[in-house]
């Protein structure tokens, strides 16, 4: 064997989290890509956004923290981080849900009260463009926190729980090694 070159193969709890792990930084990523772009038309309607506008950005830029809180808790495995980006995604997820049902249903309001400089039939193009974007992102928030409670059950089936696994797996091979000197009977 080479070295570095490990002799059992991975479990599949480890190849799971390997992946699941993968697939929510993925999404992550997308969530940041769709709330930039949510911002970006946006500010194309109305460079300097009214009220509604501004509420509007807000919620995306906490879209964007919420995605850069879950890069975090993916990268550190502290609870800190977990608990933040989970809090943060379902009430990112609640507001971009309400968001695209009002775009949607009521898009002439909608536009009105971003006051718009742009005519009405291209501004409710944008608007819908924005829309849709919202409806990605409420799809993919929910499937950021399934991904995420995963990760957080496999962080704790591989022993990542605070090192407690750890110890308890490093006292038993220890007591193995202990009894391995004792008569047969008591042997491992």
């Amino acid at each position: 064997m080479g070295i570095g070159m490990n002799s059992t193969p991975p479990s599949s709890v480890a190849q799971s989290h390997y992946h699941t792990h993968k697939v929510f930084l993925f999404c992550n990523y997308i969530l940041l890509g769709a709330a930039s772009s949510c911002i970006f038309l946006t500010l194309s309607l109305r460079l300097l956004p009214s009220i509604s506008g501004f509420f509007l950005i807000l919620l995306h830029i906490l879209t964007i923290t919420g995605a850069v809180s879950g890069c975090a808790a993916a990268s550190s495995g502290t609870s800190r981080w977990y608990a933040a980006h989970m809090v943060m995604t379902v009430l990112t997820a609640i507001f971009q849900g309400s968001v695209s049902v009002l775009i949607f249903t009521r898009t002439g309001d909608f536009l009105g009260q971003l006051k718009s400089y742009v005519r009405e039939e291209d501004g409710a193009v944008i608007l819908k463009l924005a829309g849709g974007l919202c409806v990605l992102i409420f799809c993919l928030e929910w499937v950021v926190l399934t991904l995420a409670f995963f990760l957080k059950y496999y962080a704790y089936v591989e022993g990542d729980n605070g090192g407690h696994a750890m110890r308890r797996s490093t006292a038993k091979v220890q007591q193995e090694e202990d009894m391995k000197d004792w008569p047969w009977p008591f042997q491992v």
